[in-house]
């Protein structure tokens, strides 16, 4: 059974920053493209920045300059790093999981993110 856990949301002031963290099992985490995707209240979910198996990295322009995604695969976790974060930022973030960079085979349950003026 496949399994993404994502932690590190929270509240932040703008211009802070966060760091979230996306836990997998039940995966062959080395075998699969990682990616972050958010969601705001209204609106369709939306890619923020997707790792794939070789490290190429795919990001919303919104966010380039400002969010980092890495991986660790000997910790089975992918991470997004957020910086000089906007209100325009919050949203409910997910982490998935892939065979391409551009298609998801699994979703997390998603953490809250809000970012306050």
């Amino acid at each position: 059974q496949v399994q993404l856990v994502e932690s590190g949301g929270g509240w932040v002031q703008a211009g802070g920053s966060l760091r979230l963290s996306c836990a997998a099992s039940g995966i062959i985490f080395s075998a699969v493209n990682m990616g972050w995707y958010r969601q705001a209240p209204g609106k369709q979910r939306e890619l923020v920045a997707v790792l794939s198996i070789g490290g190429r990295t795919n990001y919303a322009n919104s966010v380039k300059g400002r969010f980092t995604i890495s991986r660790d695969n000997a910790k089975n976790t992918v991470y997004l790093q957020m910086n000089s974060l906007k209100p325009e930022d919050t949203a409910v973030y997910y982490c998935s999981a892939g065979g391409t960079m551009t298609r998801v085979d699994y979703w997390g349950q998603g953490t809250q993110v809000t970012v306050s003026s």
